[in-house]
């Protein structure tokens, strides 16, 4: 085997074979009205990549009121579990191990998904972004700011989901708090104007994705959780970055060395941010110095850059997104320093198994 640092073992919190993450993407595949993630399509998908050192699943929605696109399974329902139990036996079978990434998507949805009524977020403010609904994209609309009501049960919801996902048979899960979502919408500015105790300070508006996090712990080991960040997302779904950005997410990876996590799993900029006010361009260089657990960092990393941010010490694991997509071998082609197979953009979000389970693996010869 290669001696690559992608694929040696770590072990830090969480056991892993290699470093090489499958990361949570948004696949629409749970085409059903329960939003269930089924044996014959997820269960496979995921089996296929299971030798990733870690496979991270798409985004599920921990409520009803969570979801904001199309055929995206849940984890809330007992029937969601038993779908779920099928994919993590399939994945444990070939020697894998698998996090299931709990989603809350906020104001990035429409009522379209919620009977009518108003999605939910920190404050009343259009991100101006659109929804993938079952008519098709549609322009996103001004939210309904949460009541402490909500906020209470929205945490409730998470906790009850990552008890679900125990039982679904994962071993951990992923708080997702990027990407423009719920958490990233109470953590900044341009959406968050709260004057209550979820608003203001950094303190207030990390407030409440900390008192998801200590729910969620008080139902399952710390060592079972993982955590996502996208410090530098500027002008993508509905967030700008401002003076107060950057401090507050140095705030929220500092106060997690008070945490036992399995991982922090940082983004990289999706875009140019090198002439953005206040964004930081290297975000493992960045915050590497400021936590001392096992680091993720994702977005753009080939093989050649993957090895070498491990070499580096910026991070511990690399999370592959696409490259997984079309290469359900990805490992063993890094292992074997193999061409990859190109992904077909057109397949990402569309139903069955074209572009999903019907990418081949290298052949032997290849290898």
């Amino acid at each position: 085997m290669s001696k690559q640092a992608l694929l040696t073992p770590y072990s830090k919190n969480i056991s892993l074979k290699n470093r090489v993450v499958m990361a949570p993407m948004t696949r629409s595949r749970a085409d059903n009205k329960a939003h269930v993630a089924t044996d014959e399509l997820q269960g496979l998908y995921y089996e296929q990549r299971a030798s990733a050192g870690l496979i991270i699943t798409e985004g599920s929605q921990v409520s009803e009121k969570a979801v904001g696109y199309i055929h995206t399974p849940g984890i809330y329902s007992e029937e969601q579990v038993e779908g779920w139990k099928k994919v993590t036996k399939r994945v444990h079978d070939k020697g894998g191990k698998i996090f299931i990434q709990l989603w809350h998507v906020g104001r990035i949805s429409h009522p379209n998904f919620h009977n009518g009524e108003l999605p939910l977020s920190a404050s009343a403010i259009n991100p101006n972004a659109q929804s993938f609904t079952p008519e098709g994209f549609k322009d996103t609309v001004t939210p309904k700011e949460m009541t402490i009501e909500d906020i209470k049960t929205t945490v409730k919801d998470f906790q009850n989901a990552a008890v679900n996902a125990i039982k679904a048979g994962f071993d951990g899960v992923e708080i997702h708090s990027s990407n423009g979502y719920l958490f990233h919408q109470f953590f900044t500015g341009c959406s968050n104007t709260r004057t209550d105790e979820y608003g203001g300070t950094i303190e207030n508006k990390t407030r409440f994705f900390f008192e998801v996090l200590d729910a969620i712990k008080a139902v399952i080991p710390q060592e079972k959780i993982g955590v996502r960040f996208n410090p530098s997302l500027n002008g993508l779904f509905g967030i700008t970055v401002d003076k107060q950005t950057i401090p507050t997410f140095e705030y929220i990876i500092k106060k997690l060395n008070d945490y036992n996590l399995a991982y922090v799993h940082l983004s990289e900029p999706f875009t140019d941010v090198s002439e953005v006010p206040f964004a930081v361009t290297e975000i493992a260089k960045h915050f590497r110095p400021l936590y001392n657990g096992t680091l993720m960092i994702n977005t753009n990393f080939d093989q050649e850059k993957g090895n070498k941010v491990i070499e580096d010490g910026d991070a511990d694991l690399v999370a592959y997104g696409k490259p997984f997509i079309s290469n359900p071998d990805l490992v063993e082609r890094f292992e074997n320093n193999l061409e990859l197979t190109a992904w077909n953009q057109d397949t990402f979000y569309t139903t069955g198994v074209e572009g999903y389970t019907d990418y081949p693996k290298a052949s032997k010869e290849a290898v």
